[in-house]
């Protein structure tokens, strides 16, 4: 299995996780170009896309799509909510409805030789979901827009072998920032997203000995560097009640605007 942050970020997301054999799109919040790029950093194009998978209905999200979907043939699979938001949204352009398909939290769905488990998660969204894949016994997650960690997502996040999860502000970055203080609330509120220190915190709850790598996700532009998402989180693990130090397992930021390194496993 292998994992490729193509873009990762509060202006546009979608990550790539697949093997030799299936390959899926998680989000489309960029250009098909951009994406077409990044895959073809892995010698993929969108051709090959075995299946396109969407967390919620944000612009970062979905914003590409629309033109995605007219160039590649992957079915795209996103709750009922979501894919309703996507299919009534006039920006997408033509979509063919046939080919979206919904799912249900926690009802886990088999795309080509990977297993998909979706799970339900608190963002200001429709009916967002994070996903969990399998690959006979090798298990990774993509996991951002987190409000907070429910209990059902540490649980279910507990035992991955790499994860991709948000670390998404700098508390006081965004307080002495210029963002109006209605948008500073939503975004610190429990459907929010997850601040650097709780995602930190989160990891020092979870880290265990076959975890392997860890990208720090969906990063803000306005308010967060990652230099300071990297120190924060490494100091959170460094800190908590566990043996493990963040050395013990690798650590990268994933980038906002292009593909970050591939990781196999």
């Amino acid at each position: 299995m292998r994992m490729l942050s193509i873009a990762s970020g509060s202006s546009g997301n979608s990550i790539y996780i697949g093997n030799d054999h299936t390959h899926i799109l998680v989000d489309a919040g960029i250009s098909k170009k951009r994406i077409e790029e990044g895959l073809n950093t892995i010698g993929l194009t969108v051709n090959d896309l075995s299946a396109i998978f969407i967390t919620h209905e944000h612009k970062d999200h979905i914003g590409g799509v629309g033109v995605l979907t007219r160039k590649c043939q992957a079915p795209v699979y996103g709750t009922k909510e979501t894919l309703d938001n996507i299919l009534s949204d006039t920006s997408m352009g033509r979509l063919d409805a046939e080919r979206f398909m919904p799912i249900l939290p926690n009802e886990p769905l088999t795309i080509g030789d990977m297993i998909v488990d979706p799970m339900k998660i608190s963002h200001d969204a429709a009916n967002p979901v994070c996903y969990r894949f399998f690959e006979g016994d090798k298990k990774a997650a993509i996991a951002t827009d987190l409000g907070y960690v429910t209990e059902e997502n540490e649980e279910k996040l507990s035992d991955m072998d790499v994860l991709l999860i948000e670390a998404n502000h700098d508390i006081q970055m965004l307080q002495v920032g210029t963002y109006p203080y209605y948008l500073k609330q939503r975004i610190l509120g429990k459907q929010g997203h997850l601040s650097n220190e709780s995602c930190g915190r989160f990891l020092s709850k979870i880290v265990h000995d076959d975890l392997k790598k860890v990208y720090l996700g969906h990063l803000s532009m306005e308010n967060n560097l990652p230099e300071l998402a990297y120190e924060a989180v490494r100091l959170e693990i460094a800190m908590g009640d566990n043996p493990y130090q963040a050395s013990d397992f690798e650590i990268e930021v994933a980038k906002r605007n292009e593909p970050s390194g591939v990781f196999e496993f």
